[in-house]
């Protein structure tokens, strides 16, 4: 039994660690940041709604990143406060490397480019955000100087400057506390929209373990970060399913983690039916049970699809204690079509924001900046002005936990 003055003595400690870290800052892994990020369902509820910078620091030209190459203006910190003020509380930041990694066998991101993607993600944790980096276009066969392909014959040297570049990227960012999340790779495979073929899974897996090995041995806050690693890309099924997939060991993490908490999450991405929320045709521009019109709406991927879709991940990986981040989701706008396509577009949003809600996982919408046809943009990134206040509802509504009706027009 705890003494009265144990229990004061208890409160006032409770009271001095929450002081010091609001004067000192949260850099310290014993901070009470991370004493109160210690669990999964804390830092997925913490996440809220996330949305992606899409097209931007991934964009590229002749090989080399360039943000501006895909046709969209200079990230500012306006942009970002537009975002945050329509109630998104994380940003995910897609990052391409290619030609700005120096030769081997340091393979020296170039300075300039460490230090925009660095000056970036501070636009959003500055103000509180949780931030994900990652490793976007360098593991795709149809970017020019891409070099984490999993089926090259080539896969010593690939692995050598893969576990180079990430140790700059981590050292970068060590400092930082748990708001800002590591990401493995995006959407890696072969190219080939089959079955995940052997060895190149096996590479993925190779490329996950060297990922969290790297990071947790540069120290600083990198011991007890949480870290999110994919499967072949980033499918569900092919990363839930019997095809391969196998979770990083994390050995090198700090001793100070509980047993219970992971530390690792499990990317996966969202897009079905791709006939609605991804093909660029005019043919299926509605979804869900409020659609009107069967000739427009996809016999698969309907609501029932997306609730299965997604207690297969919790089932699978939540349930032992591996959190699960929708790191994409979204539909591209047919509006120009039908003129009732913004409003299944929202109803998508929102009912796979509520469905990871419902299995504990966090999501960021996926906006590319296009706010014409088939763009997924919520924001005019020129004007700073908002283009989808019906979408940007649903959302909230849905990681809100609120069942609002399906069907409702754009902006209600």
């Amino acid at each position: 039994m705890v003494s009265q003055a144990g229990k004061i003595r208890a409160v006032f400690l409770a009271v001095l660690l929450t002081v010091a870290a609001s004067v000192y800052g949260t850099t310290n892994q014993a901070s009470a940041d991370t004493v109160a990020r210690s669990s999964s369902s804390q830092i997925m509820a913490d996440m809220g709604a996330g949305w992606n910078l899409g097209n931007q620091l991934e964009a590229n030209t002749n090989g080399y990143p360039s943000e501006t190459a895909w046709g969209q203006p200079t990230v500012t910190q306006a942009l970002i406060d537009k975002v945050r003020a329509a109630g998104f509380k994380t940003i995910r930041i897609p990052v391409s490397y290619l030609g700005s990694i120096g030769p081997g066998p340091n393979y020296t991101i170039n300075p300039s480019w460490l230090n925009r993607i660095q000056e970036v993600a501070n636009y959003a944790y500055n103000r509180g955000m949780h931030v994900m980096i990652n490793m976007h276009g360098d593991g795709y066969k149809s970017i020019n100087g891409s070099w984490l392909i999993c089926d090259s014959p080539s896969q010593a040297t690939i692995k050598a400057k893969y576990q180079k570049v990430w140790q700059q990227i981590a050292n970068r960012f060590k400092n930082y506390d748990q708001r800002l999340i590591l990401e493995s790779m995006n959407e890696e495979f072969d190219g080939q929209y089959g079955q995940p073929t052997q060895p190149c899974y096996s590479n993925i897996n190779s490329y996950n373990q060297i990922f969290v090995d790297t990071v947790r041995k540069t120290g600083g806050n990198n011991d007890s970060r949480w870290l999110l690693v994919a499967g072949w890309n980033t499918n569900i099924d092919y990363t839930a399913g019997n095809y391969g997939f196998t979770l990083p060991s994390d050995q090198y993490r700090s001793p100070s983690i509980p047993a219970s908490e992971r530390r690792i999450m499990i990317s996966v991405h969202y897009y079905s039916p791709w006939d609605f929320a991804g093909e660029e045709s005019g043919a299926i521009t509605q979804w869900g049970r409020a659609a009107t019109n069967p000739s427009r709406t996809s016999a698969w991927g309907q609501e029932d699809y997306l609730d299965s879709q997604l207690k297969k991940m919790y089932d699978t990986f939540a349930t032992k204690g591996y959190p699960v981040v929708v790191g994409e989701y979204g539909a591209i706008d047919k509006s120009s079509f039908d003129s009732s396509n913004n409003r299944y577009r929202a109803d998508f949003a929102r009912a796979v924001a509520a469905t990871a809600k419902k299995y504990g996982a966090a999501t960021v919408y996926w906006d590319n900046g296009g706010t014409e046809r088939y763009g997924f943009g919520l924001f005019n990134r020129r004007s700073l002005t908002v283009t989808q206040q019906g979408i940007i509802n649903a959302i909230m509504s849905g990681v809100g936990g609120r069942a609002a009706a399906p069907g409702l027009p754009s902006g209600t």
